[in-house]
This record gives structure tokens, sequence and C-alpha cells, in this order.
């Protein structure tokens, strides 16, 4: 990896959700706001369309940026999530670029070759600013007669689960429960990878991603909606004791895996299926 790829891989580590990258483009225009009154004061309503134009043009490439931003983490830091869909900091770049060059042309009235290199170097300052959406597909082998495409979606889904605890765990009021469900979510990421990394895994651990993975998400879900409607102390022991198990076997799933084990959920999923009716949580 050279220096470039370093410092870019830097500034993508520090890119988390609510990261401030790609939000200049949102503020930029603003002194787009002033012009469109002052020239609807002076009735040129050209000028008016073009500056309104100009402004929504921009509000729309900062959309798009940003979540081609957003994307472009998801898929720098998994294994396994594919190329983004859309190329959205390229269609970014673009608009930004028809936005500068409509506004010189026809709002400052510079000539039409002098507008195309406003645009240019639009399109230029966007691609050197946040560069351009990675097209290259993340491949993962066929195993044990499941083909590479199937091994994708599953983990894909699997890592969707996991993001919906991750939101669940945000309406829950408690830092040691917070703490323990984001270790849990940090488990399920590494067997994911470990997964991608060597697909022979998928057959031992599908049980893992089909079944234990969804319950899961259903007892964060269900706690974090019935914790806020009720302050129970037993509610929250449950829970607590519910943790317990699933951090044992999702150590224990992390573990078989290294060991190149077969490994079968099945007990442990119906163990674990009884404690959460018997606890009240499913």
């Amino acid at each position: 990896m050279n220096e470039f790829d370093k410092f870019k891989q830097s500034v993508l580590d520090a890119l988390q959700p609510y990261s401030p990258r790609g939000m200049l483009l949102y503020f930029l225009p603003i002194a787009l706001v002033p012009a469109t009154f002052i020239a609807l004061g002076k009735g040129h309503v050209l000028d008016v369309l073009v500056n309104a134009a100009g402004f929504a043009l921009y509000m729309l490439a900062a959309w798009c940026l940003r979540r081609g931003l957003q994307a472009e983490y998801v898929y720098s830091r998994s294994r396994i999530a594919g190329r983004p869909p859309k190329p959205l900091k390229k269609i970014a770049a673009a608009i930004a670029a028809l936005a500068t060059g409509m506004i010189a042309w026809l709002g400052a009235g510079h000539s039409l070759p002098v507008a195309l290199l406003f645009a240019g170097g639009a399109f230029l300052g966007m691609y050197f600013s946040y560069g351009f959406d990675p097209r290259d597909e993340k491949k993962i082998i066929a195993a044990y007669g499941y083909s590479g495409d199937e091994i994708r979606q599953a983990l894909e889904n699997s890592s969707r689960i996991i993001r919906n605890i991750e939101r669940a765990n945000e309406r829950i009021r408690n830092t040691e429960l917070n703490k323990r469900l984001e270790h849990i979510c940090e488990v399920a990421d590494t067997i994911l990878a470990d997964i991608a990394a060597d697909p022979r895994d998928f057959r031992r651990a599908r049980k893992f991603l089909n079944v234990y993975l969804d319950g899961v998400l259903q007892v964060t879900q269900g706690y974090a909606k019935t914790h806020q409607q009720t302050h129970s102390g037993e509610l929250e022991q449950n829970f607590r004791n519910v943790l317990d198990t699933i951090e044992t076997v999702f150590q224990e799933q992390r573990q078989k895996l290294l060991e190149e084990d077969v490994f079968d959920l099945d007990v442990k999923i119906e163990v674990l299926t009884t404690q959460l009716k018997r606890e009240g949580i499913l």
C-alpha cells in the first residue's frame, strides 16, 4: 500500500455515520439564496430561475455525495459488502459541474467555453476532494455446493441484521447493556468476516446466520421497546441473563470456526429459545 492509499484509508477510517465529511457542499451555495431574492426584487426572472436551480442542484449533489461517502465507508470496512450499486459520488460531481457551468454561463454571463471550463474545474475539484466510487467487486468463492453469490447474499443479509441490532441498542438506555450488545455485534461481524475469508465455514455456520442472529435481533428489539414502557428490574435482569447466553454461544461459534470443527447450533438455539420464552422476552 503506497502513501496515498494509506492516507485515503486513514480518512475512511475517520468517517463515521455522522461524520461532517462532505457537508461543506451543503453550505457553499448559500450565497445563491440572497442572490435569488435580489434578482427577484429587480425583476430579473432569468437570474431568479438560474440561482434557484443552481441552489437546488448543489443540494442534490451534496445529498448524493453524502450517501456515496457512506456507501464507500461500508464497502471499505467490510469484506462482504458489494460495490455500491450506484456511482453516487460520480453523480454528485456531475451535478455540481452542471450547476457551476449553468451559473457561470446564464448567471454570471460568461461565454459558453469559459462556463465549460468552470464546470470542468468543479468536476475535477469534486474528484480530488472526494474521489470516485469503488467499482471493484469483492469476490467470494463457491464452497460445498453454495455459489459465491449465494454466500455473499447470506452474509449481506446477516450484516443487515447486525446493523438492526445496533440500531435497537441505541434505544436502550443502559451503558452496561449497550457495551455488551456492542461486543456481541463485533463478534458477529468477525464471524461474517471469517466466513468471507474462508467460505468453507459457511456450511457449518449457516444455522448461526439463518436462525441465531435473527433471534438475537428479536430479543434486542423486544427489550428496547418494552423497557421504555416499564422500568422493571426483573426484566432487565432477564435480559442480562439472555446476553450471557448469547455471548457464550457467539464466542463458541467463533472458536469452532477457528478450530475448523463441525459445529451444530440446533441444541443451543432450542435452549436459548426456551429460556427467552420462559423469561417473557420472546
